[in-house]
């Protein structure tokens, strides 16, 4: 895109975050999501494919915590809690493609996540919950 707009520059943070793309409005296919400003359309956002979803939260963990595969096991497993969150584990073959990424096996990714379920249910309920 040429001159961006300052709304389009406010939202691509968030764009980029969610392995989104920007295009023109007069662009825009049928399943875009089209911004509008003052009751103008200002750009559409192209979302991800879900499976490519899953590789751009992978690439921004990286990013955020070096290489996943050489962190620890604390981190790994935080890792592996921020993936659950973000429902990656919805994805086909979603614990194959983190445990590949985290130098891991999928037993131990299902080790991870069982270790976190069974931590959440021992916890109490916070206030406000």
């Amino acid at each position: 895109m040429t001159a961006a707009h300052p709304f389009a520059e406010a939202v691509k943070p968030l764009v980029d975050a969610m392995g989104a793309e920007m295009v023109p409005p007069a662009e825009a296919r049928a399943d875009d999501v089209v911004l509008q400003w003052e009751g103008r359309p200002v750009v559409a956002v192209r979302l991800p494919h879900l499976a490519d979803s899953l590789d751009h939260l992978l690439a921004d963990l990286e990013r955020r915590h070096g290489p996943l595969a050489r962190l620890g096991r604390k981190e790994k497993q935080n890792v592996v809690r921020v993936l659950e969150e973000r429902g990656a584990f919805t994805v086909r073959h979603g614990v194959e493609t983190a445990a590949a990424a985290l130098g891991v096996s999928r037993f131990t990714v299902y080790n991870y996540l069982n270790r976190e379920n069974a931590q959440r249910a021992q916890d109490p309920p916070r206030e406000g919950s």
